[in-house]
């Protein structure tokens, strides 16, 4: 019941504590207008394809929810909008039922609803291999996001502290799987270093999940009626700096972008720095909890008619084309690049090559 509680408790302080107060620092971004695009709308394709599945529009619902029967209705209705968008699905951390068997139904249903969707499933990288497998088998997942997440753990107050041992577990989850592993963070992004030890051992999917969207730390800490403090709140990579960062995954491997992205500005500035599918959690849980899966569908539908303005506007054809959009890069970012020793120029004119 503990746990059960926990999750009902992270979907309402989610939806009550919003974003923040760290920045994506997306807004450090502005595209050079193309007053020549040349491009049909009707020619415009937004789709995606991920491990042989199509998605109509790139975006996937990230992880939440789950692990408790009272959100299986939940859970239900984010399939039903994930079925009727085309887009993906990851559930929240199966931890509980590939431990303890509880709420598995939370989970089963959202194969139910979606039979052919993308499905993530989610354990924390603190699982074992066979937990891993059992993860993957209940949701007949095409995937599995192995969560990061040492920040909100600490904050938790019956978190997990002790992270010993946790590099080689991973690389045994990775050896076991018969299906594709997604490094996740949870809200403090992914730096260059992690990427790099990452790479070299052979992991080859990331969601970057920086910081500026759900806050887990501060939702940690309101559950026991206390606020974070400023400096522990703001904590993180912003999700636009770990994108920088995820510039060194090669192209013919996967880069998640979540983490606050909120607009069809926000998207295409994710797709320009390399993502191949954005991840949306918040606004969609907030939209299907006050108005309905309808009104959640159309917010989605809308997202991405916003988003194809930006590719109309700017000549392109496909989001992977934003990756040659010129970009102009100021304040606070051009800091982090400067700082990180990156080629300025070299992103402003091509990224993710």
């Amino acid at each position: 019941m503990q746990r059960e509680q926990r999750k009902l408790e992270h979907i309402k302080y989610a939806l009550e504590l919003g974003d923040g107060p760290a920045l994506t620092h997306f807004a450090d971004l502005r595209f050079v207008h193309n007053c020549l695009p040349e491009v049909n709308p009707t020619d415009i394709d937004i789709s995606v394809t991920l491990w042989g599945k199509r998605l109509r529009l790139p975006f996937f619902i990230d992880a939440i929810t789950g692990s408790a029967d009272a959100v299986t209705k939940i859970n239900s209705k984010l399939a039903q909008v994930a079925a009727r968008c085309g887009i993906g699905l990851a559930v929240g951390s199966q931890y509980g039922a590939v431990c303890k068997g509880t709420g598995i139904a939370s989970y089963k249903v959202v194969r139910e609803e979606n039979p052919q969707g993308l499905v993530f499933g989610n354990l924390s990288a603190l699982a074992t291999p066979q937990q891993a497998l059992a993860a993957v088998e209940m949701l007949q997942a095409d995937a599995l996001e192995l969560h990061l997440n040492a920040a909100q753990e600490l904050c938790m107050a019956e978190g997990d502290k002790n992270y010993a041992g946790l590099w080689q577990n991973m690389q045994q989850i990775l050896d076991t799987l018969p299906v594709p592993l997604i490094v996740k963070e949870t809200g403090c992004g992914i730096a260059r270093e992690q990427y790099e030890k990452f790479l070299a051992a052979g992991f080859s999917a990331f969601n970057c999940a920086g910081s500026g969207g759900t806050n887990f730390p501060a939702i940690e800490v309101r559950r026991r009626g206390e606020i974070l403090a400023a400096d522990m709140a703001a904590w993180g990579v912003p999700t636009c700096w770990s994108l920088l960062d995820g510039q060194i995954v090669p192209k013919e491997k996967i880069l998640f972008a979540s983490g606050g992205i909120r607009s069809g500005a926000d998207v295409a500035k994710a797709f320009a720095l390399g993502a191949d599918a954005v991840g949306i959690t918040g606004p969609v849980l907030r939209k299907l909890m006050e108005s309905g899966v309808e009104t959640t569908v159309k917010y989605l539908d809308d997202l991405a008619n916003e988003f194809v303005n930006y590719l109309l506007l700017l000549g392109c054809k496909t989001p992977y084309e934003l990756r040659r959009v010129p970009l102009i890069i100021t304040g606070a970012t051009r800091e982090y690049i400067d700082c990180r020793g990156y080629n300025l120029l070299k992103l402003c004119h091509g990224r993710r090559a």
